[in-house]
């Protein structure tokens, strides 16, 4: 077996410390680039989202490289993505791709025996003992919980900076050296080094940053080629990034969803106007929206895949509360063509108007 997965924000770290600890053979698709998404659009339907085009273009990248089997998550509910895999699954076979496609779906859908078939199927290749097995698991999920919060910090604390571009250069070299090595002890070593790394970071607490929050679709939003590596731009020009959405965030969400204790602060937060599940994650984008302008948020900025259901209605909705709150909220569709110049001339825009905000209200006008 030679396995591979798709991307999704930084879950590629944590996933290579998993299989270096299982001695399992992968392959890490490349990067997220213009390759992969021009691969992805033209073997994948035309009016399918972003997500699953470049999904696609992960999968045949990492198959020409030797994968000969695809892990990745499921889902169910009014999303799309829940039928990615059997489509995905479909297109490849009639590529002429004959792969072995492991969809790791809530025990809650597919049932609690189901569920370990499809995990013994990766497990049954592993060489270690089933105790190893279960410490490699858990070392995966303080890389998952360290990698976050590292990016947590860089995101925040940016704005503070002293030096500039100091926390993201930080970032950047952290999963450069994490990815370098195969073994999980001393991967989980350089995170811890690198997250004492990023709280020795000179900052200026007086300083009063724009501060943001990034809400929408979450692939959208923690897929830096998606975005068109907005948290990039953003932390040049020295705004404080909040970012609600992550992996771990996700894996909490899922875990929490079958005993109905997830996002209780977002669902809670999104009842004044959007008390139901739309799929996806509309619902807590609504939540989101609301929580930054309750926190003193400057402004929010919505990312979602061109075509995507519960973010339009969430589009909707936040048009609304940016009219009864006085809170600006900027959205951002994006899907294959969309142009980078425009991109980040809106982007600008944006940040302008609240500085421009921020200028009158200091004034007193």
């Amino acid at each position: 077996m030679k396995i591979t997965f798709p991307h999704f924000g930084n879950m590629y770290i944590p996933i290579k410390i998993l299989f270096d600890g299982l001695g399992i053979e992968y392959i890490i698709p490349p990067i997220n680039n213009n390759q992969a998404l021009e691969i992805g659009t033209l073997h994948s339907p035309e009016e399918i989202c972003l997500p699953f085009k470049i999904m696609m273009g992960n999968y045949i990248q990492s198959i020409k490289e030797g994968a000969d089997t695809i892990a990745l998550i499921g889902s169910n509910g009014p999303c799309r993505f829940g039928e990615y895999c059997e489509l995905q699954k479909n297109i490849l076979k009639n590529l002429g791709y004959d792969l072995d496609i492991i969809v790791l779906e809530s025990p809650k859908v597919i049932g609690k025996e189901e569920f370990k078939n499809r995990v013994y199927k990766i497990a049954e290749q592993s060489p270690k003992s089933t105790a190893e097995q279960w410490m490699a698991v858990a070392k995966t999920f303080l890389a998952i919980s360290m990698i976050e919060n590292i990016e947590r910090k860089a995101l925040f604390r940016c704005g503070y900076e002293i030096n500039n571009g100091e926390h993201k250069s930080v970032l950047y070299e952290c999963k450069g050296e994490v990815i370098k090595t195969n073994d999980p002890d001393q991967a989980l070593k350089i995170l811890k080094e690198y997250s004492r790394k990023m709280d020795h970071i000179p900052v200026d607490k007086n300083k009063k940053p724009i501060t943001v929050a990034l809400i929408g679709e979450i692939y959208t939003v923690i897929e830096p080629f998606s975005n068109l590596h907005i948290q990039d731009k953003l932390m040049d020009c020295g705004v404080s990034i909040k970012r609600g959405l992550s992996v771990d965030w996700w894996l909490k969400n899922a875990f929490l969803k079958s005993f109905q204790l997830n996002s209780i602060g977002l669902r809670n937060a999104s009842r004044e106007y959007l008390p139901y599940y739309i799929g996806g994650h509309g619902r807590e984008c609504v939540g989101e929206a609301l929580l930054a302008n309750k926190n003193n948020l400057d402004g929010a900025i919505q990312l979602f895949p061109m075509g995507c259901m519960p973010e339009i209605v969430s589009k909707v909705i936040l048009q609304s509360i940016s009219r009864d709150k006085d809170f600006p909220i900027l959205t951002l569709i994006i899907d294959e063509m969309t142009g980078e110049g425009g991109f980040s001339t809106r982007l600008e825009a944006f940040l302008d108007l609240l500085e421009r905000r921020r200028e009158y209200v200091l004034s007193g006008s």
